[in-house]
């Protein structure tokens, strides 16, 4: 039976791998065929594996056995550059780790080859997750599916761009300051950043600690779903990683209306106004699904940008100490000593952008300026946890607002043209204004396709960001589900 990708999504290829209709094998090839025709363009993938068939056929044979079939037995994935999988080549599209072979399995790999799932490819990323375009990469940029002069955003835009171009029919990512919501946005995907400490970063290459979640790109919300559940598992490897008493309805939601506050003083600067409508339009269709729309106000959530680009680079000046050309990667050899072959090795190594990243953090945390930048701005960030808090009545918490669910556009624009804003990193920041305080709070959120602007002719996705309480991923899945249902788009 022919296999129509532009249909398929995670569960119907499931329900029909499951059935017969099709092979793992063949699902793997309309992939592979697919990756050829359009990723010399695109640029999504930076190596696609050499084992998919072999791996397919594993899991055709688990699927003929019926043992252990899982929903993502024999489901075609791609993995973002630095997530580790054992033996494969992992650099994060980064010089400095040319070369550099995992020697394990991150724990979320290790989940999806328990689950029987089939490895396409890593993607291409902004270097070491620094950026919001996928420009800042050693491979080279990473174009938009939907208009091939536009960015995929970033990020995971690689990734991103692998499931829109139907090159994956699932892919994972990395969002350390919406670095998978932005992409799926602007790719006309869904993306999920969960709840921080709900999936192990163990073999996550880290950018920020306290703000990275790895998370699952997708095409539908049920399939954003169906990854989340496999990728959340218990792991002694994180100790930041959450215990299953924190998700007493991990099983799910059966209520469908919500009350969504909507935060009018986040939305009155630097928005599209074509992006604005498509969000109003957005909350009249859930208002029609029969939820209740309430202004609400988070009055230090607008702090939240300059107080992330204060503790990211911060933490990321200290996660980069370790590519030095000693222990990982790339080295350079000078004639002098090892403190100028180390110098040499960083500065030929690493990109501008991770550069500029690593100077400003360890400005913030020098001596008579960490208390001025750094524990100033992590102060902050509580005050911004505890706007949160208030908003979804959170026990404890006085003057509560009382809502179930946080909206917002995802992003503040579309997709932006190659090359638009690579000269200007402070409007490349803002690209995250929508996404950046879910990581700053640690709350899940998750970005749902809503419509379209047109630009210059094209035709470009815009999405609804819903952002919930700790641990009720399973209220931004009821929900989003029917939003999908009600906007016909299921």
């Amino acid at each position: 039976m022919a296999i129509n990708l532009s249909e398929l999504t995670l569960a119907r290829a499931h329900q029909r791998l499951v059935a017969g209709d099709i092979s793992a094998v063949a699902l793997a090839e309309a992939y592979l065929a697919t990756i050829a025709a359009q990723d010399e363009e695109v640029h999504a993938y930076v190596e696609v594996y050499d084992d998919v068939l072999e791996q397919a056929r594993a899991a055709d044979a688990r699927l003929k056995s019926g043992e252990h079939v899982t929903p993502l037995t024999g489901i075609p994935l791609a993995i973002k550059d630095n997530i580790l999988l054992e033996g494969r080549t992992v650099t994060a599209a980064s010089k400095i780790l040319n070369g550099y072979v995992a020697s394990f399995d991150a724990t979320a790999i290790t989940e999806l080859k328990k689950a029987g799932a089939v490895f396409l490819g890593r993607t291409n990323m902004d270097e070491f997750a620094m950026g919001s375009s996928t420009e800042h990469s050693v491979y080279g940029p990473t174009k938009n599916p939907r208009d091939k002069s536009r960015v995929p955003g970033g990020s995971s835009g690689g990734s991103a761009a692998a499931v829109a171009m139907e090159g994956a029919l699932a892919a994972l990512g990395s969002d350390t300051g919406g670095s998978i919501r932005q992409p799926a946005d602007f790719c006309g995907v869904v993306g999920l950043k969960p709840t921080y400490g709900a999936v192990s970063r163990s073999g996550l290459i880290a950018m920020g600690s306290s703000l990275d979640q790895i998370g699952p790109l997708t095409k539908t919300v049920e399939d954003a779903e169906l990854m989340f559940n496999v990728l959340r598992t218990h792991d002694p490897l994180d100790s930041t990683l959450v215990s299953d008493a924190c998700y007493p309805e991990h099983a799910g939601e059966s209520r469908t209306k919500y009350t969504i506050g909507v935060p009018r003083n986040f939305l009155v600067e630097g928005i599209d106004p074509d992006v604005l409508d498509v969000f109003e339009r957005s909350l009249e269709t859930l208002k029609a699904a029969g939820c209740i729309i309430k202004d609400i106000d988070l009055p230090n959530v607008a702090y939240a940008l300059p107080v992330y680009y204060i503790i990211m680079p911060a933490e990321v000046s200290t996660n980069l100490t370790r590519f030095d050309g000693v222990r990982f990667g790339a080295h350079i050899d000078t004639t002098g000593d090892l403190w100028e072959d180390y110098i040499a090795t960083r500065t030929q190594g690493l990109g501008r952008e991770t550069r500029r990243r690593i100077m400003l953090g360890t400005y913030v945390l020098s001596a008579g300026y960490y208390d001025a930048y750094y524990n100033k701005a992590n102060a902050v960030r509580w005050m911004i946890r505890q706007d949160f808090a208030r908003a979804f009545g959170q026990e404890g918490i006085p003057h509560t607002t009382g809502v179930d669910v946080i909206a917002t556009p995802t992003s503040p624009s579309p997709a932006f043209a190659l090359g638009e804003r690579t000269s200007d990193p402070l409007q490349m920041y803002l690209a995250d204004i929508f996404t950046v305080p879910a990581n700053i709070a640690g709350i899940p959120a998750i970005s749902i396709p809503s419509g379209t602007v047109t630009r210059e002719g094209s035709i470009l996705p815009t999405s609804l960001q819903l952002a919930a309480p700790w641990y009720q991923e399973a209220r931004l899945f009821t929900l989003g589900k029917a939003f999908e249902a009600a906007r016909g788009t299921i």
